[in-house]
């Protein structure tokens, strides 16, 4: 250990660490798929790291699990995503569930007489900590994580405790308050979907009155969707969609992504491009219907930016003026299960989808007035959605642009 100019210790990791405070996961014949259980104690997976969710796909017996607590996770710990995606870490909180992780994670458990958890997690957070690791890492297809040697090797400026507690104590009330709109967030965004449930599938928009249209006795008619209320068009997709088949030939078009989630730009998931040539990209325009490889689940949305790429083996179409995309984006939601049988075995990789099968499913429509109506009052649901993102965009910028200066005692506390 030495000291730099801010007298912060000059040390590596290992100096932080517990004395079996490095922990690689199992090897594969320590946990093997058969032992692996639909409920139960849960696995932690490369995805609690690198999204930092805590949904689970495994489980294991308690049986097992005694047999393997040398991997089990304690509050605090640090999990690091170990290959593909490397680098990404995440902190075990106080009220996440015990479990173990996975041969694709590496668990550091800190000595918090010298660092502190978080400490060491914004470190790597940091570009040079995230390099740090990368750097030491090898793998031509898919990149893994070094060896221990060399990560323990990783070194670290590390003030006192009371400085470590300042500094995570700036970027830990940021990323609370980033937390916190993310959460407002998807609660307006549940009312939302609520509220066109409620109006366009229970069918209790207000009525004249301001009543629930069904349950005050509002008229229904037969369609080929069932009953709905007097007045609602019902069509055929054949009658609104139009095949769009536009090739790109402009490299600075960018590519796109569909998944069950909806439309994404594909930079974001991947890092390769779609083909070596975006000439072979089909192009899809804002408000166009597009549907991805599928398998067991519908990968599908309505394109959200003006232009986009994507691959030549998805499914572009063109929706008629007369029907509203968003309407029709928020219906497909509500009727997923109606949707399912247009997915269909394909030569490539994954499936494709029927278009007899897409052109033979009906949608309704209400009255422009109702939809009118509802639209003004998910706008303004929409308005303080888009006000969080922003602030979030804004303050994600300034966690981004302190949180180095701070770790390299730039910015002093």
């Amino acid at each position: 250990m030495s000291l730099n100019k801010n007298n912060w210790e000059e040390v590596v990791l290992s100096d932080v660490l517990l004395p079996k405070g490095y922990i690689r996961g199992p090897f594969g014949s320590a946990l093997r798929r058969n032992e692996l259980l639909a409920s139960g104690i849960p696995v932690y997976e490369q995805q609690h790291a690198i999204s930092e969710s805590r949904d689970f796909r495994f489980f294991i017996s308690e049986e097992k699990f005694q047999s393997m607590r040398r991997f089990a996770i304690k509050t605090d710990d640090l999990i690091i995503s170990c290959s593909g995606t490397l680098g990404k870490v995440s902190i075990i909180q106080k009220n996440d569930p015990s479990g173990i992780i996975s041969q694709a994670l590496l668990l550091l458990r800190v000595d918090k007489k010298k660092i502190l958890p978080k400490y060491l997690k914004y470190f790597f957070n940091t570009k040079e900590g995230y390099n740090a690791i990368v750097s030491r890492s090898s793998g031509s297809v898919q990149v893994n994580i070094s060896k221990r040697a060399d990560i323990e090797q990783i070194p670290i400026r590390l003030p006192p405790l009371i400085i470590q507690t300042k500094i995570v104590d700036i970027i830990s009330a940021l990323d609370n308050k980033i937390e916190l709109n993310t959460r407002m967030n998807k609660v307006l965004e549940d009312i939302a979907h609520a509220l066109f449930h409620r109006w366009f599938v229970e069918f209790e928009f207000p009525d004249a009155e301001g009543k629930p249209y069904k349950s005050s006795g509002g008229k229904m008619v037969g369609s080929e969707m069932g009953s709905v209320p007097e007045g609602w068009e019902s069509l055929s997709f054949k009658d609104f969609l139009k095949i769009r088949n536009e090739k790109s030939n402009d490299p600075a078009i960018p590519e796109y992504s569909v998944t069950n989630l909806g439309i994404y730009p594909r930079d974001e998931k991947y890092k390769k491009k779609l083909s070596s040539s975006s000439s072979k990209n089909k192009i899809i325009h804002k408000f166009d219907l597009v549907f991805g490889m599928s398998r067991e689940i519908l990968n599908w949305g309505v394109m959200k930016d003006e232009i986009g790429g994507v691959s030549s083996a998805y499914n572009v179409f063109i929706i008629d003026k007369e029907v509203n995309p968003l309407f029709l984006e928020s219906f497909m939601k509500s009727y997923l299960p109606y949707f399912k049988d247009i997915i269909k075995p394909s030569a490539r990789e994954g499936q494709g989808i029927d278009k007899a099968a897409l052109f033979s499913k009906n949608i309704y429509l209400p009255p422009k007035d109702i939809l009118d109506q509802y639209y003004d009052m998910e706008n303004t649901i929409l308005s303080v959605v888009r006000n969080f993102e922003k602030e979030n965009e804004n303050l994600i910028e300034i966690r981004d642009t302190l949180l180095p200066k701070l770790m390299s005692g730039e910015i002093e506390v």
